[in-house]
Parts: structure tokens; C-alpha cells; sequence
């Protein structure tokens, strides 16, 4: 027997000796036994004979994986790696140390020591992947609605959570980040961590309808809002929000609507609870209704930071490839929920939420409203509560 494979069977059976060697001999002793000893060699099609394995380590079924690699691997093809030709890095090994990434928040170094890969090999890796799987995939899984798109989400939301003309329900969601370089405080956030922030609507199945990332920390929901593309769109008249209609079994008509909590505006087509001060029977039950369906996208985040465990951690990114990157996680939440069709129960997942200090800094404009949009809710608390269920 060689040496060589002496020293190496040597290796295999002394695990201290063998990360002490390697940390030692450099990365390039690492990269050279990738396709020998590197995770994806060792795993991959191991993995895919056992489907409760591959769903632990990937997240996705079979069939879901498969989906999206044909969907990136011609534009994954095109990107450069350190590699020579001959040693290059397949599509399937790139998509599994991009959803690993995801999956557990693992860091690039770690990575870059089990996939036998350099640190900024992985990196590169992590962001073409996440960028090819956002370009290919968003029109499809992501789309904006159109008003036929708009009636369907309405209908659903009447039909599983029996509130009426309901567009989506909106939350935001503090995503940990490291301090980005010479940001101050403005990514401070009053949970006493540094974060940005991602603005989701979710459809009556969870689903995200859309999505903004890049919001400031030390933002509110309120404030996240109004800067948004969403009010923007919303104020303009370019969301495609369908003509009034009227309220299922009467003659009232009504605007479509997003529903929001305490910390966005009232508006013609956003409704938030009433304040908590001075309620009486009927508009308390128009908030435990409005919660109700609200819960859709509390539920949403909840499936999201339970299955991509990068959001339990600080992104140690820039600001840029962070957004991207949580951007890609909420899009491969629908191709799952698309393709697979899982569920969940709402009061399983903490949404994080302090009562409170999540409304401590609201701006003043939250508590203004157009005596329309006032009327609005009024009628939807006037039919619920002759509607009770």
C-alpha cells in the first residue's frame, strides 16, 4: 500500500489531526480532495435515494429540487468559478451549498471547510445561485397580481377566513444582519439589534403576493410603509386593485382592502384595527375578525424563519447580498408551497412580536385618517357584526 494512502486512512480515523493538517496546509489541500471527500460528493445521491433525508438537508422534496435546477442551470453555466474546466463545479453542487446557506445559517467559512471549496468560492457561489434562482423564478412564483389574480386571493380569503374583499394581509418582519460599515444607528432597531427589514404581503394559503427588502432597522412598520413601492402603487392608482363590488349577500358596495395592524395607516384600501381605548362589542369584533385573517402572514413568517434557519442568525453580508438573499428565501417559500402544498397552523410560529415597544415610535400620521376610509371600516364592523360566527 502507498504511503500516501497510508497517511490518509491515518487522517479518516483521527479527525483532530486531520483539521489540525488542513488548517495548517491551507485552503488548497481542501479544494484538491473536493470531489473525494467534499460534502456534496459524499452525500448527494445518497441523499436522493432517501426522501425524508433530502427533505431534512435541503428543505424541498426531490421533484422540488429538480424543479428549480432546471430552471437556473443555464444561467448557472455561465458563472465563472476559481476552478479549472475539467474540476468545475456542477449546477446541483451550487444549489445545495446555496439552500445548506439557507437552511441553517452556516457561515461561508464553515461551508467552504465541508464542501472541500474556498471561503470566497462559496460566497460567490451562494449569491450567483440566489440571483439566478430570483431571475428565473420571480414572474413565475412571485408575479404581481393582476385583478383577476386580486379577485381569486378576495376569495380565498372569504372562503378560509370569511372576511370579504381582502387583497392580503401585510406585516414586517426585523431580519438580523451584522452592522453594516458606516450605517450608525439607523440599522439599530429597538429590539436592541442591528436588522433590516422585510415588508411582506401574504395571500389566504401564506403565500407571498409581495415583498420589499431594505427597510432601515430603526424603521417602523408605519414608516417601512409609507416609503414603500406598495403606497406608492396603492396611492397612484398602478396596483391593479379591482372596482368596488359589494359585500357578499347585501347591497353594500365596498373597496377591496390589505389589512394591516396597529402600526400602518387607515386608508380607503388598508384597514387596521380599531384602537385598543374605548372599544365597544361591535368594533372589538371587527378586531378579533380583522386578526383573524391577519394571521395569514404572521403565519407566512412563521413558516419562512422556521424552515431557512439564516434568518435565526445575523447575515453576515453587506446590506446588498443580504436583501438578495432574503428576497430568494421568501420566493423559495411559494415554489415550495406551490409545488408541495404544505401547511401550517398559525399558533405554532412566534412572530416576534412586543406589544408596545413595537408601536413605541409610530409616527403621528398612523392616527390620521380620511373620514372615508373611517367609514370604510365602520361598514365592515357594521357587517361582521350582523354576521357573527
Amino acid at each position: 500500500m502507498a504511503s500516501y494512502d497510508i497517511f490518509d486512512m491515518c487522517l479518516e480515523e483521527n479527525s483532530v489531526l486531520k483539521f489540525d493538517l488542513l488548517c495548517k496546509e491551507g485552503p488548497s489541500h481542501i479544494v484538491r480532495q473536493r470531489k473525494r471527500l467534499g460534502e456534496f460528493s459524499t452525500l448527494y445521491e445518497t441523499l436522493r435515494s432517501d426522501e425524508n433525508k433530502f427533505y431534512e438537508y435541503t428543505r424541498m422534496s426531490v421533484p422540488t429540487f429538480d424543479y428549480i435546477l432546471e430552471k437556473i442551470d443555464a444561467r448557472l453555466k455561465l458563472t465563472a468559478t476559481n476552478f479549472h474546466i475539467s474540476d468545475s463545479i456542477t449546477s446541483a453542487e451550487k444549489l445545495i451549498v446555496t439552500l445548506r446557506c439557507l437552511a441553517t445559517g452556516t457561515s461561508f467559512r464553515a461551508l467552504a471547510f465541508s464542501f472541500r471549496m474556498g471561503k470566497t468560492t462559496v460566497a460567490d457561489i451562494v449569491y450567483a445561485t440566489c440571483s439566478a434562482i430570483w431571475q428565473q423564478l420571480v414572474e413565475v412564483r412571485m408575479a404581481r397580481p393582476t385583478q383577476e389574480d386580486f379577485k381569486n386571493i378576495a376569495n380565498d380569503y372569504y372562503r378560509l377566513w370569511q372576511f370579504p374583499m381582502c387583497l392580503g394581509s401585510i406585516d414586517g418582519k426585523h431580519c438580523r444582519m451584522k452592522c453594516p460599515a458606516k450605517s450608525g444607528s439607523s440599522f439599530y432597531n429597538y429590539k436592541q439589534y442591528f436588522s433590516i427589514i422585510l415588508q411582506g404581503v401574504a395571500d389566504a394559503n401564506k403565500r407571498f403576493i409581495s415583498i420589499e427588502v431594505g427597510g432601515k432597522g430603526k424603521q417602523s412598520d408605519g414608516g417601512t410603509f409609507h416609503y414603500s413601492t406598495l403606497n406608492s402603487l396603492m396611492e397612484n392608482g398602478g396596483l391593479h386593485i379591482p372596482p368596488p363590488d359589494n359585500l357578499p349577500g347585501t347591497t353594500l358596495e365596498s373597496p377591496y382592502v390589505f389589512l394591516g395592524d396597529e402600526a400602518y395607516p387607515l386608508k380607503i384600501h388598508l384597514m387596521r384595527p380599531f384602537p385598543s381605548r374605548n372599544l365597544n362589542d361591535k368594533n372589538e369584533y371587527f378586531n378579533k375578525r380583522l386578526s383573524r385573517a391577519r394571521k395569514c402572514i404572521e403565519c407566512a413568517f412563521g413558516i419562512l424563519y422556521a424552515k431557512w434557519r439564516i434568518f435565526s442568525k445575523p447575515i453576515e453580508t453587506n446590506v446588498e447580498h443580504a436583501c438578495l438573499i432574503i428576497k430568494t428565501a421568501c420566493l423559495l417559500h411559494n415554489v415550495i408551497r406551490d409545488l408541495e402544498g404544505n401547511d401550517c397552523n398559525s399558533q405554532n410560529y412566534d412572530t416576534n412580536l412586543t406589544p408596545g415597544a413595537h408601536y413605541a415610535d409610530l409616527n403621528r400620521r398612523n392616527n390620521s385618517s380620511s373620514q372615508a376610509a373611517r367609514n370604510i371600516r365602520n361598514q365592515f364592523a357594521n357587517y361582521f357584526w350582523d354576521r357573527k360566527i
